[in-house]
């Protein structure tokens, strides 16, 4: 089972070049590793070494690679192959019947009182709670919780074990023990959202919670009560973002990256692996690291060390350098 490489190129655009349209393209695989019936592509020059080798019946290339490309057979030529690749996989799923199928699944939990989408999916073990709206074409894989009066929009994909709708963590401090603040928001999903598995976002605590149209959010993250992620953001595994944060469109956040809470993440602001935000930042397209860097633990204790008495230095600087000052605003003998 398969799909015409003429079909393809029909569905996808690009230029087909030294190829015949009626080759049957028997699966997507990586530049190294596909065979003569398979689909690959080449994004970085820097694996175009790679691309001499392969054995792929049809290469998805750049135009800047097209002849070399041509010298080791068929190619697809388009301006960005890394998209085209990503719409190829698309296809794929839609044209073999790989995608999830309307309907609620026997196993789930629908509330009466819950709105699902007939276009909409519910996987197996799903629990979609009283007042909860899903979207078209959006789906639910298993295990999947959407709490009382949560919003999902249409065509998106919620991985298994995503909980949307638990309560945010609000306690009040009395005599010394704790005093549960109910949590009396929801979540509002936009469309075209993707959630990773075992990611939980959490209920306001009076206003909503609310991820804008087309943010992708990667697996294990934990996205707290009122905070307001804008569109098209991208957030990779095991980030954790504190209550009231506002983080802006476009943005990315890499792996264990963490934000505290009732911060202002501008636009297009790019966040390395293991930073912890503890600022605003104001300055939208701006670059943010935050990293010690590993290194042999000897070495590493060392620095830490150093890096403990950085106050002290700092103080003493500043009073050598005051010392200059007066020196030199003193009367010359």
């Amino acid at each position: 089972m398969g799909l015409r490489l003429g079909s393809i190129v029909d569905a996808l655009g690009g230029s087909l070049e030294g190829g015949d349209r009626d080759l049957t393209i028997e699966r997507i695989a990586p530049l190294d590793t596909a065979t003569s019936g398979d689909l690959s592509f080449l994004n970085n020059r820097r694996y175009a070494a790679q691309l001499a080798a392969s054995r792929a019946a049809c290469v998805i290339v750049a135009p800047a690679l097209r002849e070399q490309a041509l010298e080791r057979g068929a190619c697809i030529v388009t301006d960005d192959p890394y998209a085209y690749f990503a719409r190829a996989t698309q296809l794929w799923v839609r044209q073999l019947g790989l995608g999830a199928v309307a309907g609620v699944h026997p196993s789930a939990v629908v509330h009466p009182e819950a709105r699902v989408d007939p276009r909409a999916s519910i996987g197996p073990l799903c629990v979609v709670e009283r007042g909860a709206v899903i979207g078209a074409d959006t789906v639910l894989k298993s295990r999947v919780c959407v709490g009382a009066r949560c919003r999902i929009g249409a065509r998106c994909i919620l991985h298994p074990g995503v909980v949307i709708g638990a309560d945010g963590f609000g306690f009040a401090p009395e005599g010394g023990a704790w005093i549960k603040i109910e949590q009396l928001g929801a979540v509002r999903i936009g469309d075209d959202v993707e959630i990773g598995a075992n990611t939980c976002i959490d209920r306001g605590a009076l206003d909503d919670t609310v991820i804008e149209d087309g943010v992708k959010l990667d697996n294990l993250i934990q996205i707290a009560h009122n905070v307001h992620i804008g569109q098209h953001t991208a957030m990779a595994g095991c980030t954790a973002v504190a209550g009231s944060t506002r983080i802006g469109a476009h943005c990315t956040i890499a792996g264990a990256a963490s934000i505290i809470g009732h911060l202002s993440i501008a636009d297009r602001t790019h966040i390395s692996t293991n930073t912890v935000v503890m600022r605003s930042i104001t300055q939208p397209g701006g670059h943010y690291t935050g990293v010690f860097p590993m290194d042999d633990n000897a070495h590493w204790e060392k620095n830490a060390a150093t890096l403990r008495q950085l106050y002290r230095l700092r103080e003493r600087v500043k009073a050598l350098e005051q010392q200059l000052q007066d020196a030199a605003r003193a009367p010359k003998p």
